[in-house]
């Protein structure tokens, strides 16, 4: 992790660097640190689906990203999960290398870019060259599901909300076969923590697969090495 964070502990009601408009300055290159990608819920350390790969290809072990414990599905739709984790390799988008969705496409284990202005924010994601477009105080809904849905954002003091609605249901939350309709609702929050740390908050309502609205929330951490950048990783789309 010296690469990626300074370490330095998260300092109660610190106050980031601002911008010329007064906003906090949320620019760099971030990426999670966890087992999130594979199971954003409590796991144990288990194989991978394929036994050729031996260790290198086991899951490891990870406490979770979800707050108040397992997801709320439905009966139905936990069936659905659970199919979904059996047929991992020919199932989740992102071994065909599809757009990973919000909010997945946070916590893979591939770095992602913050460029602020005025009026937008980008969020450049290495993983398939995905990216946002994030308008400020938008006020017009553009029709259309996508993979990524769609997003406006707003300030609340010191925190980025994003609110995202318009996914199409071809996403999953990660390889453990944790999935969503195309009536996702994301709210996203990214609150600064520390000189180099993000709070990152998604709150999830999916009233067509789970009973209650829930969150995750996880800590994104600055690369601080020399000359970091998010690199180009094109894997090609299998159908």
């Amino acid at each position: 992790m010296a690469a990626i964070c300074s370490g330095e502990a998260q300092t109660p009601n610190y106050r980031a660097p601002r911008r010329a408009d007064g906003k906090p300055d949320l620019s760099g290159i971030w990426q999670a640190a966890g087992t999130a990608n594979w199971d954003i819920e409590a796991h144990e350390a288990k194989p991978g689906p394929l036994a050729i790969m031996g260790a290198l290809g086991a899951i490891p072990a990870g406490l979770g990203v979800v707050e108040g414990g397992a997801l709320p599905y439905q009966p139905a739709a936990l069936q659905k999960k659970k199919e979904n984790e059996a047929n991992w390799l020919t199932l989740d988008p992102i071994v065909k290398c599809h757009l990973p969705g919000v909010p997945r496409a946070t916590y893979m284990p591939f770095p992602f870019k913050i460029v602020q202005s005025l009026e937008s924010v980008l969020i450049v994601y290495e993983f398939a060259s995905a990216s946002r477009v994030i308008k400020m105080n938008l006020q017009d809904d553009v029709p259309g599901d996508s993979w990524m849905g769609r997003s406006r954002a707003h300030w609340q003091g010191d925190t980025l909300v994003i609110d995202v609605t318009g996914f199409n249901d071809q996403t999953w939350f990660d390889s453990a076969g944790n999935f969503h309709s195309d009536a996702l609702h994301v709210v996203e929050r990214y609150t600064p923590a520390g000189p180099n740390t993000l709070l990152y908050e998604a709150t999830i309502e999916d009233p067509k697969v789970f009973t209650r609205t829930w969150k995750m929330s996880m800590p994104l951490y600055r690369h601080l090495e020399k000359n970091a950048q998010v690199l180009d990783f094109s894997c090609g789309v299998s159908k």
